[in-house]
């Protein structure tokens, strides 16, 4: 069985093998492909068919455009040997679909053949060249199955993307805005673009894979004639080790993973922040990745960008500059200790399908404010592995309650951690992937 998996971006395990600095993101991409290198070979349903796979993978070079993919070649462990296709895409602006990416795609599918095209993720333009590519080729005779993987849900987020900002605010404007075309309204209009190119790439989908109610629902609304897989995800192998302790972190911390776009919410806790400030005067909220409020030096002063200006507006407004901290870019390690250290985990945004980042802060029993929106729901369980709201409004008093309960804390922190360690099982999940592949062939 030939498989070609088609990712968002180079996988970080991928990336090392080729002497490439590794990504901080998609660790789940290297999670799965660490769980099949480490139990290689396959035979596939106890006969004497190896499974094989190839990784398509975008590439920045305009060079790989068209047919003129590079090829590569690696050993990620004995016995588990595995090609790299990069073909060319513009990730930096991914509403714009170029028809290249089938020729591309068209080349990759000639050459190697494959058996089953699996897609993690509908979010950039490749989705949907691969899914373009794959329907011909079924309408030709073709016997080929595309597998698409369901992670965030591009559509869904563009209809929430503007939550709690007000008109002035989305249609706002700085000089890098204007240079770049990407204002927050602007962002709205490419998110919703982006979300045509994703409806339509599930509707040519033979089956789907995904982890949620939420997702389970979407997809049967878009890809009704699709078979729905259900599987779970595993995550970077750092956040399988170490546990939240209530005794050694910083109790008054509040730890959110990202921050840099409307959708994460980090608007609305700066929000809400200054009534946590008047019962917890020493509290710190710590947001990963790069401070988008940065107007130190002339760089950063054009790079200010609408939605970084109204968060430094917030943050004067309420008087918040000792309160609020950005760790820049963080890889897996410096990720998880910011999880250890934390005395809550709080996840903000507006719509969610499984976040990876929630998971993570499970699997070290770190305990857990999250909205119930999208497929957080099907995460966890309200009030036994974490605390979830529906307003903003209520974050105060839950994390207040935590703050005031080490033992809540304890209790809610390993609960979740147990829930996480059998959803993002790597064995577990392995073997059902690989089920998932013998049931479509």
């Amino acid at each position: 069985m030939r498989v070609l998996w088609v990712c968002n971006t180079i996988p970080g395990v991928v990336a090392e093998a080729m002497g490439r600095e590794a990504g901080n993101k998609e660790g789940w991409l290297s999670g799965a492909l660490i769980s099949l290198a480490d139990k290689a070979p396959y035979k596939i349903s106890g006969g004497d068919e190896d499974l094989i796979l190839a990784i398509a993978t975008p590439a920045t070079d305009a060079a790989c455009k068209g047919k003129n993919i590079k090829k590569n070649s690696i050993s990620l462990t004995e016995g588990f040997d595995t090609v790299i296709y990069e073909y060319y895409e513009d990730v930096i602006h991914p509403e714009k679909y170029d028809d290249c990416i089938e020729e591309s795609f068209t080349y990759i599918m000639e050459e190697y053949r494959p058996d089953i095209v699996h897609v993690f993720g509908t979010e950039y333009g490749h989705c949907l060249g691969v899914s373009r590519v794959t329907d011909r080729l079924r309408k030709a005779g073709s016997d080929i199955r595309l597998l698409i993987g369901i992670q965030g849900i591009i559509s869904e987020c563009a209809k929430r993307y503007t939550a709690g900002l007000t008109d002035d605010v989305i249609k706002g404007r700085t000089f890098r805005d204007i240079i770049r075309d990407d204002n927050i309204e602007r962002q709205v209009e490419k998110f919703t673009e982006r979300g045509k190119h994703e409806t339509e790439a599930v509707g040519y989908a033979t089956d789907i894979v995904g982890r949620t109610e939420f997702d389970r629902e979407w997809s049967r609304i878009h890809a009704p004639e699709a078979v729905y897989h259900h599987m779970n995800e595993t995550l970077r192998p750092e956040f399988y080790e170490g546990t939240w302790d209530v005794t050694e972190c910083d109790r008054h911390v509040i730890f959110m993973s990202q921050g840099d776009y409307p959708l994460k919410g980090l608007h609305n806790v700066l929000g809400i922040l200054p009534e946590l400030l008047l019962r917890f005067p020493d509290i710190k909220l710590v947001v990963a990745g790069m401070d988008l409020t940065d107007v130190s030096g002339l760089k950063n002063k054009i790079r200010l960008s609408g939605y970084g200006r109204y968060l430094r507006e917030l943050i004067h407004k309420n008087a918040l500059g000792d309160h609020v901290i950005f760790t820049g870019p963080l890889d897996s390690i410096r990720m998880k200790e910011q999880y250890l250290k934390c005395g809550v985990y709080l996840c903000a945004s507006s719509v969610e399908n499984s976040p990876n980042s929630m998971g993570e802060a499970m699997l070290l029993s770190v305990p857990v404010v999250a909205p119930r929106v999208g497929g957080i729901p099907s995460m966890i369980e309200d009030g036994e592995e974490g605390l979830l709201y529906d307003r903003i409004e209520e974050i105060p008093d839950i994390i207040c309650r935590l703050f005031g309960d080490d033992g809540l804390s304890t209790e809610l922190g390993a609960a979740g951690m147990n829930r996480a360690l059998i959803t993002h099982d790597p064995d577990t999940n392995l073997k059902r992937l690989l089920e998932i592949y013998e049931e479509i062939r």
